[in-house]
């Protein structure tokens, strides 16, 4: 069974409020550089997609939600085996207030 990464809509707009951040705040440079830099760390998920660490803010949720870290961010997902494939669904900043993670949807 091959898995593939899929991003929810919910999660792209996390990513594109990051980039958005960035490039105001800093640069368009830095913005691509970071954006990149998380998008890269999700690459393997496919082989091993149980690398992730037990989210337990999400513990009470049906899905079995795991997350990666880079930098200040968490990358949180879960494998949805009925549909081969593990999905992203927030890429959450640590230094918010983690009672925001709540916040997820899947598409």
């Amino acid at each position: 069974m091959t898995l593939t990464v899929y991003w929810t809509r919910f999660a792209e707009n996390k990513f594109e409020d990051i980039f958005e951040y960035y490039e105001l705040n800093a640069e368009v440079s830095v913005a691509l550089k970071l954006v990149n830099s998380i998008i890269d760390r999700t690459i393997g998920l496919e082989k091993n997609p149980y690398i992730g660490t037990k989210e337990k803010l999400l513990a009470k949720r049906e899905q079995e939600f795991r997350y990666l870290v880079h930098k200040s961010y968490k990358i949180i997902y879960w494998v949805n085996l009925n549909k081969n494939r593990i999905e992203i669904v927030n890429v959450f900043d640590t230094r918010r207030n983690p009672e925001k993670m709540e916040e997820i949807s899947s598409d």
